[in-house]
């Protein structure tokens, strides 16, 4: 695509983050940008935890439903950030009947 500059703009989905080559500048971007609330995939920038749509829409300036959690992701592995992925489900523990729990305590298992 030409932009008005008669400039060749790429602006295909997967290259948004194709021109980010130095960590420096992702830092020096997200400086004084204070963190949304982490609720998914995240990345450690200095000593804040960004969501990765934040950072994505703060670097690219560009809105958040035009790139992917994905390629924020990749950008930041290869740039040497610390990326997080999504918090592991807790796995759900059987509860034990009072009769179990006092046996447990006791030491003496009882299967029921």
């Amino acid at each position: 695509m030409i932009d008005k500059g008669g400039q060749l703009s790429e602006v295909s989905r997967g290259s948004v983050f194709k021109n980010l080559r130095h960590r420096s500048g992702v830092l020096e971007s997200m400086k004084g940008i204070k963190p949304e609330q982490v609720i998914g995939e995240s990345v450690i920038i200095g000593r804040r935890t960004y969501p990765l749509k934040q950072v994505g829409q703060v670097i690219t300036r560009q809105d958040r439903r035009d790139f992917s959690a994905g390629e924020v992701l990749r950008a930041m592995n290869q740039l040497g950030f610390t990326c997080r992925g999504l918090p592991r489900a807790a796995v759900p523990t059987r509860s034990l009947s009072p009769l179990q729990q006092a046996s447990a305590m006791l030491g003496i298992p009882v299967t029921v």
